[in-house]
């Protein structure tokens, strides 16, 4: 009875053999999809992590070190017992008792980490070999730091050795410590001690540092090189202060000396295991060891309790999250945009599947199958083929961006394959829930929408508009970052329900007219777009993808281009020009002639800038620049920043000079005017025009007429800064032009500092790659929306060429029918992106995307794109009539029999 009820033949391998280009299809398109799902995560993680270390490795090694210190360590204890605290055996295990306590997942590098005992205070040296730039005498502290041997190499002489008394020291010195103080091995040095005497410091030799720029050198600079220090008197004097290095096991005899006695723990993060999506712990982890629990096991390791644990790691943390932040929503609504569209493909997919396969289900449902039967059916020939094409496309995507979590990754993927495998048999079951051969007609220009399918869109429409308005009137703070993200779908699921709700209306209106035309073929192509499907699946899907796919690109290249513009904007108000000379001091003649001769130079305007200003009856000063108003106000046109016009500038006659003022300046102005008291004068101002920028000074400034001020003054205005126009500025030229003592500034130059940051470029090629993706996934979906008419289509041309239509006739047929609908998704896909941009653009700021933690002076704001806008749909458009000819061709090549004989088995 069993052998009597088995299949025949099994459905799964019926199916595949029966339609195997379909499986093929839909397993190139889960494999790229599923590839695309799981490398997108696992890429946002690199270039995340990769800003992350960059960030850290940026900043001073003192500032990222875990520094522990105990200042005057066992002072309480008997000489012996001190002793033997100070020596290294001590300090070395404290050392690894604290690596020990440490929190995951921070961790400390043992390469790099160091600890010792030192002098915090710096010692006069009282020996005349010394340089002494002011007078002052030379000053060293003394380090007693482990491990010497292995990070040095004697490059002079020899390592210092442990004995050592109050009045008898050996040391070493680096060769740029030695090289800036005149020092050299056999070199002695003359120190006060604590007991008034003087202790002989020999240098036994000179060490070079074999990783420099590592923690171990590097977190006490002038452990390495010699340094210059200013004194606090007025004006400020210098003097040389550096390190001599001491065996490590002679910590006790700098309790000798009068720089006091500090042990020291320098624990050097290990950069390479830092990773973003660790930052929460990372930063309890830091919390625990610099003031909480963590605190007590450290100072059980040193013996001291009052040991402090330092360190500037969680400030660069602190300034990642906020730079990260102001990133991570951008980059997100690329992200939401092509997981949007490429849902909607794989559901296209599905549902084209259910439409190539209408009759034979309506079949299976006349003859009682269940719904469930055929749905389970379905599944299975679509997992066979699904499943193992997504683990496929899941393990390229790891493979392609090694790095990263792969938990993510493997969600993202299994989530398309999810999709993939439900979209066939959901959508034949809602198709099939009644059952009937003959199905009614479902036509665009006729058809009127079910009660059920209008609630349902009121009720995203309702949801959507609502959330669109809590994100303009809150913008994307406050937790706003989803909306924001979600922003260009939830327009596009807008846009998508209001225009297939029009989309009949012009039909119906152009039918009559096209029909009263000579030719048939206009009438015809409207006729055959007013009978297109009305369905959900087969009208609003291919809309959606493409107003989202649109949406997002028109969005993404607005980003682009207020980037650009951000970045440009910041280099322009940081030199003012496209090329910027300062000087602390008047430039001569012959140096403005030089300039002005460098290649690339256009125009040179100079530019008297003071600082020494003061509001009469007042200690305030206030910055000013004198100017030629000709040349200035052409300057400030050509730049865009505060245009003027030069007669603005220009005396009028009377003491009092007209001045441009930025708006904190007018502030200070009592009832437009304002006294300054210069070159012991009084110069009186009067407000001429207000502007926010000006290209000469930043911020607060006062700008007037450099003859007028001279004449004012009684004092010749001399040129402290030239600004520069001009095309291609040759940077090398123009600071060899300008000679020493000058500051040169590059537009140029200053531009490319902008994009510096793995977490800026990372960022952006995220996004660009994102875009790149939604926009060919979106041209799936059109070829998907296409594909599903192509056999009536070309069955249709068939008949017609028996009637006598021409080649050229049918591909103007086929092109024309295809026109309403793209042309309706290019249009509203250029304005859906337009007003996302103008719906984002008050909440969304791209500085921390364009300048990162350059500035926020010049805040990038989001702008439309005329050419993103533009292009996408153009593309929509190419692409349509590309296709439609390629299928009119096809169809000419192919021949009539064959597709008469199929369309009359249709």
């Amino acid at each position: 009875m069993a052998a009597a009820q088995k299949a025949v033949a099994p459905w799964v391998r019926t199916r595949l053999r029966t339609a195997p280009g379909a499986a093929v299809a839909l397993a190139l398109l889960v494999l790229l999809t599923s590839c695309l799902a799981a490398a997108f995560p696992r890429a946002v993680d690199r270039y995340q992590d990769e800003g992350l270390r960059h960030a850290v490795a940026e900043e001073a090694a003192g500032r990222m070190v875990l520094n522990v210190t105990t200042t005057d360590p066992g002072i309480e204890l008997p000489p012996e017992q001190r002793e033997q605290q100070l020596r290294e055996a001590f300090t070395r295990s404290a050392e690894k008792k604290i690596a020990g306590s440490l929190k995951a997942p921070f961790a400390a590098d043992p390469r790099e980490s160091s600890y010792g005992v030192r002098t915090p205070e710096s010692m006069a040296a009282t020996d005349d070999f010394l340089p002494q730039p002011y007078g002052l005498p030379a000053e060293f502290t003394m380090t007693a730091q482990g491990g010497l041997a292995a990070h040095a190499k004697v490059t002079s002489g020899r390592l210092p050795g442990a004995d050592a008394t109050a009045t008898r020291i050996e040391a070493a010195v680096t060769e740029e410590t030695a090289r800036r103080l005149h020092i050299k091995a056999g070199s002695v040095l003359h120190i006060p001690n604590a007991e008034a005497k003087t202790t002989s410091v020999r240098i036994t030799g000179v060490v070079a540092p074999r990783n420099p720029s590592g923690a171990y050198w590097s977190a006490a600079p002038q452990l390495r090189t010699a340094q210059l220090r200013s004194t606090d008197t007025v004006p400020p004097e210098r003097y040389w202060v550096g390190a001599l290095l001491l065996h490590p096991d002679a910590g006790p005899v700098l309790t000798t000396t009068t720089g006091g006695v500090e042990q020291y723990w320098q624990l050097a993060p290990a950069t390479s295991a830092l990773t973003a999506s660790e930052l929460p712990a990372l930063k309890e982890a830091l919390a625990y060891t610099t003031s909480g629990p963590g605190l007590l096991s450290v100072r059980v390791a040193t013996g001291s309790p009052t040991t402090d644990v330092s360190t500037g790691l969680a400030d660069v943390v602190r300034r990642y999250e906020e730079l990260s932040a102001g990133i991570t929503p951008v980059v997100s609504v690329a992200a939401y945009g092509t997981g949007t569209v490429a849902c909607i493909v794989l559901l296209m997919a599905g549902g084209l599947g259910a439409d190539r396969r209408r009759s034979e289900l309506a079949l299976l449902r006349a003859r009682g199958g269940s719904l469930r039967g055929i749905g389970g059916r379905l599944l299975a020939e679509t997992a066979v083929v699904a499943v193992p094409a997504g683990a496929v496309g899941c393990a390229l995507g790891l493979l392609a961006v090694p790095h990263g979590r792969w938990t993510r990754a493997a969600l993202a993927a299994a989530a398309v394959v999810v999709v993939a495998c439900a979209a066939l048999p959901v959508r034949a079951m809602l198709a099939h829930r009644s059952t009937g051969l003959n199905v009614a007609r479902d036509d665009v220009a006729t058809a009127r929408p079910s009660a059920r399918r209008t609630v349902a869109e009121l009720t995203v429409l309702v949801l959507a508009v609502g959330a669109i308005v809590a994100l303009r009137r809150r913008g994307a703070t406050d937790g706003g970052d989803s909306l924001v993200s979600l922003a260009p779908v939830l327009v596009g699921v807008v846009a998508a329900f209001v225009l297939v709700r029009i989309y009949p209306l012009p039909l119906r209106r152009l039918v009559g007219p096209a029909g009263r035309l000579r030719g048939a073929v206009g009438h015809l192509s409207l006729a055959r777009a007013a009978r297109a499907r009305a369905s959900a699946g087969t009208a609003v899907l291919p809309l959606l993808a493409l107003l989202t796919a649109l949406t997002t690109a028109a969005f993404g290249g607005s980003v682009l281009a207020g980037i650009d513009g951000a970045r440009d904007r910041a280099a322009l108000l940081a030199t003012g020009a496209d090329a910027r000379v300062d000087a602390g001091g008047p430039l001569s003649a012959r140096t403005v002639s030089r300039v002005r001769a460098t290649r690339g130079v256009d125009e040179v305007t100079t530019v008297s800038v003071r600082y020494d200003a003061e509001i009469l009856d007042s200690t305030r000063r206030v910055p000013l620049a004198a100017v030629a108003p000709d040349a200035y106000a052409r300057l400030a046109r050509h730049t865009g920043l505060g245009g003027f016009g030069a007669r603005e500038l220009k005396p009028s006659g009377g003491t009092t000079l007209p001045a441009l003022v930025s708006p904190s300046m007018a502030a200070l102005f009592d009832r437009g005017r304002l006294t300054l008291w210069m070159n012991g004068e009084e110069v009186p101002l009067r407000i001429a025009a207000v502007r926010d920028t000006t290209p000469a000074l930043p911020d607060d400034f006062l700008v007037v007429d450099a003859t007028a001020l001279a004449h004012a003054t009684g004092v010749p205005s001399r040129t402290t800064a030239l600004l520069l126009t001009g095309s291609s500025v040759d940077a090398p030229a123009l600071r060899k032009a300008a000679g020493t003592g000058t500051t040169v500034r590059v537009r140029a130059v200053e531009r490319a500092h902008y994009v510096d940051s793995p977490l800026q470029t990372g960022a952006t090629g995220i996004y660009v790659a994102a875009v790149a993706a939604g926009a060919g996934l979106a041209a799936l979906a059109l070829l998907l929306a296409l594909a599903r008419a192509t056999p009536e289509r070309l069955a249709l041309l068939a008949r017609l060429r028996t009637m006598g239509l021409t080649r050229p006739q049918a591909r103007r047929l086929l092109i024309l029918e295809a026109l309403p609908q793209s042309l309706l998704a290019a249009a509203g896909g250029a304005l859906t992106g337009w007003a996302a941009v103008r719906l984002l653009a008050p909440g969304l700021d791209l500085t921390s995307l364009a300048l990162g933690e350059a500035t926020s002076a010049s805040a990038g704001r989001l702008h439309t794109d005329a050419l993103s806008l533009l292009v996408p749909a153009a593309c929509v458009l190419l692409l349509t009539v590309g296709v439609a000819a390629l299928q009119a061709w096809w169809s000419g090549r192919r021949g009539s029999v064959r597709e008469l004989r199929a369309g009359e088995g249709a």
